[in-house]
This record gives C-alpha cells, sequence and structure tokens, in this order.
C-alpha cells in the first residue's frame, strides 16, 4: 500500500510521520525509513531527515504479515460488537499487545482468539487491530478494528479529536475548582525514557479537560476528558498540577497503596461514529470493582 503525505511544518521525518499519521506506531514508521520505504523528491530518506514544508513524502507500506503470536482463549468483557469494531472492557493489569517480558496473555492474544483473521492488520503483526492503547494498570474501554478501512476512520477521528474518551481517577488531594483544563504539551522526560513529561522541548500539544465528581479527605473522585491522547497524559497533566493519580508510582508517591496495583484510573466511556454506518456509538461500562473498593473506603473515612 503506497501513502503519501504532504509537509506542512518543520521536523524530523519520523516525528512528522508519526504525528500525521496516528495509526502507524513510532516504531513501525521507523523501521519503515530503515527500509528505504520513504522516499522524498526521488530518493529514500531517513528518520533525521528534515523536509521541508510543501514536500510530499511517500511512504510504502508493506502488505501485514502473517502474525506469528498466539491466539489464547482469554475471557473477554465485550461492550460493543460488529462486523467492522469490538470494544471491549480490558481489566487491570492485562497488557495491550505483546511486547519483551509480555509474550503471551495480552489482550491482542485474546483477540485474535475471538475475532480470528478478522483484526485490522494496519499497526503490524504484533498490534492487529488495535487503534490505541491504555496503559497496562489503566482499566477501562478500548476500541480494535476489524479492517483497515473502518482503522484508518477511527484514526483520523483520533486525529481530529472526535473520537471521544473518558476516564474516572481518583487524585491525591483537593482540588480547588470544580473543574479545569490541562493544557500542556507532553513528551518524553529527559533523562527517564520510560517516562514522560510536561515539556516544551519535543513535547506534542496535549489538553485534558477535568471536573470533580465527589470530595474526600486528601482524595478527589475526578472525571477526565481527553482532547489529545499522547502516552499516560492523565497521568503526567494530573501530576504536573500536583494532584497525581492514587496509586500511580511511576509520576506519583514511590511507595504503593496497600490492596492497589497500579493507579486507580478508568476509561469508562467512549463516542465514536461508526467507520462504516457514520452513526454516532456511545459506549460506557461501571466502574470495576478495585475502583469502587477505593471509593468506598475513602467514603468510610470520611464518615468516621
Amino acid at each position: 500500500m503506497t501513502a503519501t503525505l504532504t509537509v506542512t511544518e518543520s521536523g524530523r521525518a519520523d516525528a512528522l510521520i508519526a504525528a500525521a499519521m496516528p495509526e502507524l506506531s513510532r516504531a513501525f514508521v521507523q523501521k519503515l525509513l530503515e527500509e528505504g520505504r520513504v522516499t522524498c523528491r526521488g530518493r529514500a530518506v531517513k528518520k533525521s531527515f528534515r523536509p521541508e514544508p510543501g514536500d510530499v513524502l511517500t511512504l510504502e507500506i508493506p502488505e501485514p504479515e502473517a502474525p506469528e503470536i498466539a491466539a489464547e482463549d482469554i475471557p473477554l468483557d465485550i461492550v460493543y460488537e460488529d462486523a467492522d469494531v469490538i470494544v471491549v472492557n480490558k481489566p487491570k493489569g492485562m497488557v495491550v499487545h505483546p511486547a519483551p517480558g509480555h509474550a503471551g496473555g495480552t489482550l491482542v492474544n485474546a483477540l485474535m482468539a475471538h475475532c480470528g483473521s478478522e483484526l485490522s492488520g494496519i499497526n503490524g503483526v504484533l498490534r492487529p487491530g488495535i487503534v490505541h492503547r491504555i496503559d497496562k494498570d489503566t482499566s477501562g474501554l478500548l476500541i480494535a478494528a476489524k479492517n483497515d478501512a473502518a482503522h484508518r476512520r477511527l484514526a483520523e477521528q483520533l486525529k481530529d479529536h472526535t473520537l471521544a474518551r473518558t476516564y474516572e481517577c481518583v487524585v491525591v488531594g483537593n482540588l480547588r475548582e470544580d473543574s479545569g483544563t490541562v493544557d500542556a504539551p507532553i513528551g518524553r522526560h529527559p533523562t527517564d525514557r520510560k517516562r514522560m513529561c510536561v515539556t516544551e522541548k519535543n513535547g506534542r500539544p496535549a489538553v485534558t479537560h477535568w471536573e470533580v465528581l465527589e470530595r474526600f479527605p486528601g482524595y478527589t473522585h475526578v472525571r477526565c476528558r481527553l482532547e489529545t491522547g499522547r502516552t499516560h497524559q492523565i497521568r503526567v497533566h494530573m501530576a504536573s498540577i500536583g494532584h497525581p493519580i492514587l496509586g500511580d508510582t511511576v509520576y506519583g508517591a514511590k511507595k504503593p497503596v496497600p490492596g492497589l496495583e497500579g493507579q486507580c484510573l478508568h476509561a469508562k466511556k467512549l463516542c465514536f461514529d461508526h467507520p462504516v454506518t457514520g452513526e454516532s456509538v456511545e459506549v460506557e461500562c461501571r466502574l470495576p470493582d478495585y475502583f469502587q473498593a477505593v471509593l468506598e473506603k475513602l467514603k468510610e473515612r470520611a464518615a468516621r
């Protein structure tokens, strides 16, 4: 498959392509560049190449290889499914796609068993069907595409912010206002490559809208709506305003919360236009048991 991109701003080729084509992972884009599959002005370019505004980048995207990862009969909490898309409620602790250290037991392994060969191949052999991701220790809704056409249209909605994602979380501390917006660019941490941070240098625009649902002594139950979808966005943004998510040992307190594995963050609602019919689809799931248990403990403490 051939795809073209007309450059409108300055930057490295790999970053420009990844930003303009969110359905392609950064690693996949870099692989295309390394293999000479990206050309500009008639010649192959490397990832460090800086095209000029007005240049056209041509990408030769190879046909998806047959996945080598194994289908696994893992139970799925399917919230919505039709011939083109599937929305699942991912449990806390499940990795989305295979990676070093997580070859099996992932959401992709489960989707392959459920959907067979129906998943989109756009994101390569390790991430068939995956349009967007949520962290291992974040629970909640994730949408996957069953064909490439549906994948491209959903990716376009991610890019233009019409695929709405709403989360709920418990943060440390008491927010003074009832609602607000964090508009701060997010990029890779300069010294710890496993973390993200708010940074102007190499940061990409990121916007999170939040509102208070309930206040407790020392903690706040918050709803967050993503306008953009950067890695760890809600976790980074809430920490940046002094209210890290409860249980987040990467961006908050290093000591784990007893009885809580990872951060108290749940992807609760998805709204999108169906990639084939164009009809509006709204999908919502209940708060998981671990989240409700946290709220119950906070209510009990507040009542003492």
